[in-house]
């Protein structure tokens, strides 16, 4: 990875999800504004539906839309949107392979968080358009391919008490991290450990009740909670966090937030190319990934590493470290 990119945007396609969580057609129009005042051609998507995303950003690659290939696309929606415009960008294809970047409009927004931290997102997207020098730097990010449905993962994947704050969120009157925090809470104080058995590259990580088990690149999900504070962009290797007994489901949210959770008796975190997740009692796992709760029917998920697979728009090292140290708490 370098710390600035040499390459230049010249071309964007927005995809706009109208629907996600913090989103407005104001944010659009100043996305579009920013965009066609330094590139030299930009267009956009606006989402009609789940699976629309993704096949507008593959036909963006083919060239079937009626242009040529972008060389970014900007994800303007939550974690649910950039993971469908990662299918698109992932998907099997031409050699044209557009560099991701993400305007955060969803609930979470942990994988904008994940790449540019707390920084506003008109600083992030004007770094990577005003090219060399801007504190903006492409690389290729590691995914997780799980083999049980051929998904290919962003931010992460989680059993347990993180998936089951999606359900609840449901029926939660409140947007943005707020609503994911609340949710957080309220499934933490009702949650039940499952039987659970986590295996890192073949060996076991652990065995035994389990309130969660996160596996993934991103550090934070739902925004706020870290983790996996130990994960990296581009090491070619899934990071894996779990948490059993004898930690109580309701301590969950306050220690993941703070990064507490990590050395406590019961927490275990491994670092492997294939993570292997699974229920023991016969019964389907509760689990999410991108933020996207997953019907049930899997008692057993296999997560592969796809070493540098997606190309993505981050930060400059010194950058991120910087709005790190200035984050809220």
């Amino acid at each position: 990875m370098t710390e600035e990119s040499e390459a230049l945007v010249r071309s964007v396609l927005v995809v706009a999800n109208p629907t996600a969580g913090t989103t407005s057609d104001r944010l659009t129009a100043d996305v579009l504004a920013l965009c066609a005042a330094r590139a030299a051609e930009v267009r956009i998507h606006r989402t009609t539906g789940p699976g629309d995303a993704a096949a507008a950003v593959t036909a963006a690659r083919w060239g079937t839309d009626g242009h040529t290939a972008p060389d970014m696309v900007v994800a303007v929606g939550g974690d649910g949107t950039v993971h469908e415009v990662v299918d698109g960008l992932t998907a099997p294809g031409p050699a044209a392979r557009p560099a991701l970047a993400i305007v955060p409009a969803g609930t979470g927004n942990s994988g904008y968080k994940m790449l540019w931290s707390e920084r506003p997102w008109q600083e992030a997207l004007s770094a990577v358009l005003d090219g060399p020098g801007h504190g903006a730097r492409l690389c290729g990010l590691d995914l997780a391919h799980l083999a049980e449905t051929g998904a290919k993962v962003f931010l992460g994947a989680c059993s347990g008490v993180i998936a089951d704050a999606l359900r609840v969120a449901r029926s939660v009157p409140l947007s943005g991290r707020d609503r994911y925090t609340r949710a957080f809470a309220d499934a933490a104080d009702a949650f039940t450990p499952y039987p659970g058995r986590v295996t890192v590259d073949g060996a076991l990580l652990y065995e035994g009740p389990t309130v969660l088990a996160n596996v993934g690149g991103g550090r934070f999900r739902g925004g706020r909670y870290q983790v996996l504070p130990h994960s990296k962009l581009d090491d070619g290797l899934l990071d894996v966090c779990v948490i059993g007994s004898p930690v109580s489901p309701r301590e969950v949210p306050e220690l993941t937030r703070h990064a507490a959770h990590l050395g406590l008796p019961g927490v275990h975190y491994g670092r492997g190319r294939r993570i292997v997740v699974e229920r023991l009692d016969g019964a389907p796992l509760c689990f999410e990934h991108d933020g996207n709760l997953q019907p049930p029917g899997l008692a057993r998920l296999t997560f592969d590493v796809l070493p540098g697979a997606l190309p993505v728009w981050a930060a400059g090292t010194a950058v991120l470290a910087d709005a790190s140290a200035r984050e809220p708490a």
